[in-house]
């Protein structure tokens, strides 16, 4: 069983992050998954996440208590959550909206400037989208059809085209990425 939670400030798709993971586990790659959210009152500019639990058996319990990855698209998240992630765990990060308070040495880090790549897309709307496809590299929980799959059936049909390349930026990155620690 795998416990992620997706967390930033709403406005940034954070909740479609985690439906679209889940979506993609549980109706294109066979597993599955259980989706909750938590968000402040305020909705656009407060705290919110997405939790996902992904497992190849029925989800019994579909909250999460110790995550094995967080990804932090705030310092607000990164600073309320990441105390909480378990140790050995995966921290996947946006470079321009979060600073590490100290090094990160029990975890496992990986680090994309989603933000700036989704502005020079010409949307940091799609910033989460970016993530997503860092994170599909990266992780290997999800597999990249199912995830695009998936984006197709969870954005409006005026923005999949964008989506799909706002997807495929971010997994060009996260494989890089590991192409260069291998």
């Amino acid at each position: 069983m795998i416990e992620i939670r997706i967390s930033g400030f709403g406005g940034q798709g954070i909740i479609r992050c985690g439906l679209i993971i889940g979506k993609a586990a549980s109706l294109y790659d066979g597993k599955s998954a259980t989706l909750t959210q938590s968000f402040g009152p305020e909705a656009r500019g407060s705290a919110c996440s997405a939790q996902v639990v992904i497992d190849e058996e029925r989800v019994l319990y579909p909250y999460i208590t110790v995550p094995n990855i967080l990804v932090a698209m705030s310092q607000e998240a990164y600073s309320k959550f990441s105390s909480n992630l378990k140790e050995g765990g995966t921290l996947l990060i946006d470079t321009d909206l979060v600073k590490l308070d100290q090094k990160k040495d029990k975890v496992k880090l990986y680090a994309i400037p989603a933000t700036r790549i989704a502005e020079e897309m010409g949307n940091k709307i799609i910033a989460n989208i970016v993530m997503l496809g860092f994170f599909t590299a990266v992780t290997k929980i999800i597999s990249k059809d199912a995830a695009r799959d998936s984006i197709s059936g969870s954005v409006p049909e005026r923005f999949v085209e964008l989506n799909i390349k706002a997807f495929d930026r971010g997994y060009e990155y996260g494989e890089n990425l590991l192409g260069e620690n291998a």
